[in-house]
């Protein structure tokens, strides 16, 4: 007798789900902007998207179709770690996505940037530069806030 692990293979405990109105266009832009690829789809009997799972990197994204009031659309934030934040901002550009926040080194170590779908989903794109001790970060974010607050009295 076999047994059967509680989280399968290639997957993490949590797993984001996402409902959308339109899931072979969501499929078709997570593609080409994020170089996704489509691990399986199971279609409804009208043709529409079931159930779908979709890679990026070493983790997966679900989605189906939005259906009727039990299923209804609903928008995400989806944080993505890449090798190049610049250029998988601008890739998301060119597959449809409107910026949000253009890419921009942070406090806290990353280079980061914002993108929104057509679904209304916010992708956070990110690339790690610095490790940083929870005091560096600390006074980084401190400083931060203080010119941040400065700009806005100005």
């Amino acid at each position: 007798m076999t047994s059967v692990q509680p989280i399968p293979d290639g997957y993490h405990t949590v797993t984001p789900y996402l409902l959308v109105q339109g899931a072979y266009k969501l499929i078709d832009f997570v593609k080409k902007a994020f170089d996704a690829k489509e691990i399986e789809h199971y279609s409804m009997p009208d043709g529409s998207i079931g159930h779908a799972e979709i890679r990026l990197g070493d983790s997966v994204i679900m989605l189906s179709e939005a259906m009727g009031e039990e299923y209804k659309p609903t928008a995400a934030g989806i944080h993505l770690y890449v090798q190049d934040c610049d250029a998988t901002y601008q890739r998301a550009l060119e597959a449809g996505a409107t910026s949000t926040m253009r890419p921009a080194d942070q406090f806290y170590g990353d280079r980061s940037a914002g993108v929104k779908d057509q679904f209304g989903n916010q992708w956070w794109i990110a690339t790690h530069k610095e490790d940083l001790s929870k005091e560096e970060i600390t006074k980084r974010m401190d400083d931060h806030m203080k010119k941040r607050t400065q700009r806005q009295g100005q």
